[in-house]
């Protein structure tokens, strides 16, 4: 006899009028989980999130489904942080009530599913080979900069799971370090680990800081990444991307790390923003000083230290990239915004895009340094995954000013009324759904249409591992036999402390020349208002 499946059983966090109107509804779906405790987030006490954990031991949940209206943008994402840090399966709903007027007849399954940044990216992430990074990993003191940035930190929360002999936490952010820091001591508390508070752009305080700590495994996440703002500070962006990197590397080959992992961009691919060619004058120097460090071993029983740097595309649900600014958006009641409707990017998720970083550590590059691709799948169009993005949060989407060839099969579907001035209201009369207004704001500096991942003459190879390429023989990507490094480096060192930002600029394309303008000029877009 088979016996009845038990439900899972479920934490609650709301406030007074959604958990009990949440309680009530859960007893009569099909397959909901069973309420085993509440969390009134607007309790007298003002901590009730404190002890998301302490409830669940006590209660056996595995599951916390957090129910707030949406213009609860802050609370909700401060009750997601602290189920995050339960180590609970996470659950974000609506209220209930408008979810079931809006599909009668629906399964706890079907109206609580959790936004899944996967289905979004429309493929199957990749895995990591444990074994293989284990071999790397496992006892090795591992430095991770920028760890308290949403790359830095997925790398050390991954890299903490492998048994490091330490784990070196070096961020410029104190909040930021504070934040994973406090994490890992938590979930890891028998990893040893070292919270530094550091600038990498001071390269006689790396140094010092280096030597002392002696890494195994350098990971070098640190940079700065907003396009726009680069473009508006290109000294600054000169000075972090190009000049940390190379305190960073230096100082891993002076104290004999084995490995060193620059995180580069896909923007770094024929750069047209200051971010872009900063990112690959970083990869520049880190090629050239592989080369370098090999040449002075040739012959010798001497280990050099590796050098390797990866490319890949945007992260779904970095700080600041398009999910979190959407997200407030339609909390705030919208528009969404969207630059053009023809851009395209590459995606993945943070999980999966610093599981590979980990997993390229376990390749042992030539005598020229590797540059690993990450397989991002097909671009992905901004404007689709904006239209997925506003479905999958319960409204019907509608767009201003797309006509012609740009136009997609998704917003052509998008054709009603347009919403009043503040971006959500009316209902589609088809679907019954609100509508959200997303917005065509046009192309802002140093942004390209289309990203790339290598070069036109980079001809890309599979290794070992499932997700990662590498590129071989001769292209546009790799030094030129020479490439004077010594010389690079002076000229720049010069120009980022220049205040003439065009200056700054042209010293970076002597060196970049394939930097280009971008490819759209920055152009108002006209809209049709609604009467």
């Amino acid at each position: 006899m088979q016996m009845p499946e038990v439900p899972s059983r479920a934490i609650l966090i709301g406030t007074a009028q959604t958990l009990s109107l949440l309680a009530d509804q859960l007893r009569l779906i099909p397959d909901a989980p069973s309420a085993a405790g509440f969390i009134d987030i607007e309790s007298k006490d003002g901590n009730a999130l404190a002890d998301v954990a302490g409830l669940a031991r006590e209660t056996g949940a595995t599951i916390a489904i957090v129910s707030l209206p949406g213009a609860m943008a802050r609370q909700i994402e401060t009750a997601r942080e602290a189920v995050r840090r339960a180590g609970l399966e996470e659950r974000i709903v609506t209220p209930l009530n408008e979810m079931l007027e809006r599909a009668p007849g629906a399964t706890f399954t079907r109206v609580a599913r959790e936004i899944d940044v996967t289905d979004l990216i429309g493929r199957t992430p990749y895995g990591i080979d444990r074994r293989a990074v284990a071999g790397v990993l496992e006892g090795a003191r591992v430095l991770i900069t920028g760890a308290g940035g949403s790359i830095g930190s997925e790398i050390a929360r991954i890299a903490a799971t492998f048994k490091p002999g330490a784990l070196i936490l070096m961020e410029r952010s104190e909040n930021a370090l504070f934040e994973i820091d406090r994490q890992i001591a938590r979930k890891f508390p028998d990893v040893k680990r070292r919270a530094l508070l550091h600038d990498i752009a001071d390269a006689d305080a790396t140094m010092r800081h280096v030597l002392e700590l002696k890494p195994d495994v350098v990971f070098h996440a640190a940079a700065h990444k907003h396009v726009p703002l680069m473009e508006d500070h290109p000294a600054h962006a000169l000075t972090n991307n190009l000049f940390g990197t190379k305190s960073v590397a230096d100082a891993a080959l002076a104290s004999g790390a084995k490995r060193f992992v620059l995180i580069s961009s896909d923007k770094a691919v024929n750069p047209t923003s200051v971010m872009g060619a900063t990112k690959r004058l970083a990869e520049m120097y880190t090629q050239g000083l592989h080369r370098q460090a090999r040449a002075s071993t040739r012959g010798t029983k001497c280990d050099a230290t590796s050098f390797s740097m990866v490319r890949f595309g945007n992260v779904l649900g970095s700080a600041c990239s398009v999910l979190p600014i959407w997200s407030t958006q339609i909390a705030e009641g919208g528009p969404i915004t969207v630059t053009d409707p023809r851009m395209t990017r590459y995606f993945m998720t943070i999980h999966e895009a610093a599981m590979l970083v980990i997993q390229s550590a376990a390749i042992e590059p030539g005598p020229d340094a590797a540059v690993f691709v990450l397989d991002m799948g097909d671009p992905v169009k901004i404007m689709d995954l904006a239209m997925r993005f506003v479905r999958a949060h319960g409204y019907a989407p509608v767009v201003k000013g797309i006509a012609g060839p740009s136009e997609t099969l998704e917003t052509k579907a998008a054709t009603h009324p347009l919403p009043p001035p503040s971006g959500r209201g009316f209902q589609n009369a088809d679907s019954g759904l609100p509508l959200m207004e997303v917005a065509v704001t046009g192309k802002r500096p140093g942004e390209k249409l289309h990203e790339e991942l290598c070069y036109d003459s980079e001809q890309l190879r599979a290794t070992a591992f499932p997700g990662i390429r590498s590129w071989a023989g001769t292209a546009a990507g790799e030094l030129r036999q020479d490439f004077n490094l010594p010389a690079m480096v002076a000229e720049l060192s010069t120009a980022r402390q220049m205040v003439e930002k065009e200056a700054v600029v042209r010293a970076i394309r002597q060196h970049v020349p394939e930097m280009r303008a971008s490819e759209i000029e920055a152009r108002p877009v006209a809209f049709e208002r609604a009467a």
